[in-house]
């Protein structure tokens, strides 16, 4: 238990310096390549996001494949992690590329010496023409057997260029005794 309170401090420390931390006018450098994507990673909308969690979960000595990861977004993507740091009543957003998701949780998760195992249990789909937006409920562990640590949703937003799926973004927020996970997020539709 003690491990795991430990783990949480760190992620949770991790996040709020990322949000507090100032943003520049600029925005990040996006990657000049993006390594070839796995056909069947990108040929639906439940493949990318399903590859997605895959990439991201796994012990803690394996290895992620980050080139994998990168692969399934388009050029310029970002994920944005949503925090309320402990001491404030004001809701954060950091916006991170590809890359640099990559390299802070890889950093993370070898620091922290847990496992991080996270998937899917319900989503919500609204898709017009090429685009398509997904809540992707989660829920998040250290261990596959372990209760969850964390829920919340990712809110994934995509793009079909008529050969492939993208991800442009990744807009998450984990559950808080605040915000918690409605019954109609736990469902499917």
């Amino acid at each position: 238990m003690k491990r795991v309170l430990v783990v949480l401090l760190l992620l949770s420390s991790l996040a709020v310096a990322q949000a507090a931390a100032p943003q520049s006018a600029a925005p990040p450098a996006a990657s000049t390549t993006t390594p070839a994507a796995k056909p069947e990673d990108v040929k639906s909308m439940d493949s990318i996001i399903a590859a997605v969690y895959d990439v991201i979960s796994g012990p803690a000595d394996k290895e992620r494949d980050w080139d994998r990861f990168k692969s399934l977004f388009i050029p310029g993507a970002r994920l944005i992690p949503t925090v309320k740091p402990p001491s404030s009543s004001v809701y954060m957003a950091r916006v991170l590329t590809p890359d640099e998701f990559a390299t802070r949780s890889g950093q993370g998760l070898k620091q922290s010496g847990t496992g991080f195992f996270e998937k899917e249990i319900a989503r919500h789909t609204e898709q017009w023409g090429n685009i398509a937006q997904a809540f992707s409920t989660y829920e998040s562990r250290h261990a596959a057997g372990d209760q969850p640590f964390v829920r919340g949703i990712n809110s994934f937003q995509l793009l079909n260029d008529g050969q492939r799926w993208w991800i442009v973004t990744i807009f998450w927020q984990g559950e808080s005794k605040d915000v918690p996970l409605t019954p109609e997020m736990l469902k499917s539709k």
